[in-house]
């Protein structure tokens, strides 16, 4: 994505800038307040829900060309979402990410075109073993995107960190990066392989994908 960026005239959106930057240079952004702490709360009691009323399955791996269920690869539950389908809080998450994705694609001329994403519950002792977001038969997502839903009293040593592994130069770095209520992580699908720490607490989260054609 660093070989495409072109400014346009448009108004400047300074969170937005600050995602893309950090994207040019660091091939991922951690930001803090791209939702409001009213959505991150509405879309948790969402998922709640819904995963009480059984609505979710045991997550699989590969795409659904290839779909398999691996427990010693991920551990777990998700519940795609429908944008046509959306109640209010998910019709809010919506609007926020076209809203994204409609500023990514003007100024770096990405071609986002389709997105999926999906509420995602890991069980206590559960994780996501080292991946990468693309598949051999499939390599349209550009962006992953995971916001964290969390309670608000979220600690450290419930574990669940998301990893980001980093390779410059033939030397391999990692980061850890907390799920936090609220806090957003994107990142380059092609480029960064990442991983799901096991889990001490149930953690809740949206995780999805911005998809070119």
């Amino acid at each position: 994505m660093s070989e495409i960026f072109e400014q346009l005239d448009f108004v400047e959106n300074p969170l937005y800038e600050r995602i893309i930057n950090d994207l040019l240079e660091h091939k991922h952004s951690v930001v803090e307040d791209f939702f409001s702490a009213e959505l991150v709360q509405g879309l948790r009691n969402s998922l709640l829900l819904k995963y009480e009323e059984d609505e979710f399955k045991k997550a699989a791996i590969g795409n659904k060309l290839n779909e398999t269920i691996e427990k010693s690869i991920r551990g777990d539950f998700i519940l795609w979402l429908n944008e046509k389908e959306a109640n209010s809080a998910e019709q809010e998450f919506f609007k926020n990410i076209n809203d994204l994705v409609s500023y990514l694609n003007k100024t770096c001329f990405l071609g986002i075109l389709q997105k999926e994403f999906h509420y995602a519950l890991y069980p206590q002792g559960t994780f996501y073993k080292r991946h990468l977001d693309t598949f051999q038969n499939d390599d349209r997502r550009k962006l992953s995107m995971v916001c964290y839903l969390n309670e608000e009293d979220w600690q450290v040593d419930y574990g669940g960190e998301l990893v980001l592994y980093f390779n410059e130069n033939g030397i391999e770095t990692e980061k850890r990066i907390y799920p936090f209520p609220g806090r957003m992580v994107i990142f380059e699908s092609q480029f960064l392989e990442h991983e799901v720490k096991p889990v001490v607490q149930r953690r809740l989260s949206i995780t999805g994908w911005l998809k070119t054609r």
